[in-house]
């Protein structure tokens, strides 16, 4: 890990922040933020990224992830217990490098909110996907099924394999 952070001329702090963003903040953004802090770890990068989530609006203000999306990550290795909900704040489009929105609503959304002259780039979380790139956005799974769940988890997984390729391949110098 420390040749990794060398090699990206990176020191022990972390270098980059991410935002994961959905409507409450209760089941996709913070299966993403859970998804993507593992696969950093995993990468070598936990402590050069940091992940967050929120949501475009306050239904759900300090709520756990709903119990369904917990239950689903958890059968996957991810926990989802200790996140609460929040609203994403102006501040955030200046302390986040990136917003990553799991659907249009969202990413339209975050446009249309963001301060003049901020920092953040806003994006798709799914325009990272390395196979599902036919997919655009993760579906909402909360009217849905179980298997409404589990897709959630296979097109963020994807897309969080994918957003971390990025950034081992220059994608962390080329943030900031």
């Amino acid at each position: 890990m420390k040749r990794l952070r060398k090699l990206l001329g990176l020191g022990g702090e972390a270098q980059l922040r991410v935002l994961m963003v959905c409507s409450g903040n209760i089941c996709r953004s913070p299966t993403a933020e859970a998804v993507l802090r593992a696969k950093l770890e995993g990468a070598g990068l936990g402590g050069v990224v940091e992940v967050d989530s929120a949501g475009t609006h306050g239904f759900h203000i300090k709520e756990p992830p709903d119990p369904r999306a917990q239950q689903h990550a958890r059968r996957r290795g991810y926990d989802l217990s200790s996140l609460r909900s929040r609203s994403v704040t102006d501040r955030d489009f200046e302390a986040f490098d990136w917003m990553l929105a799991m659907d249009q609503g969202h990413l339209d959304w975050l446009q249309e909110a963001a301060p003049a002259g901020a920092r953040a780039r806003l994006a798709l979380l799914m325009e990272h996907a390395l196979q599902r790139r036919d997919q655009r956005e993760v579906p909402d799974p909360y009217y849905g099924s179980p298997q409404s769940f589990e897709l959630v988890l296979d097109l963020v997984e994807d897309a969080c394999d994918g957003f971390v390729r990025h950034l081992r391949n220059g994608g962390l110098r080329d943030s900031h």
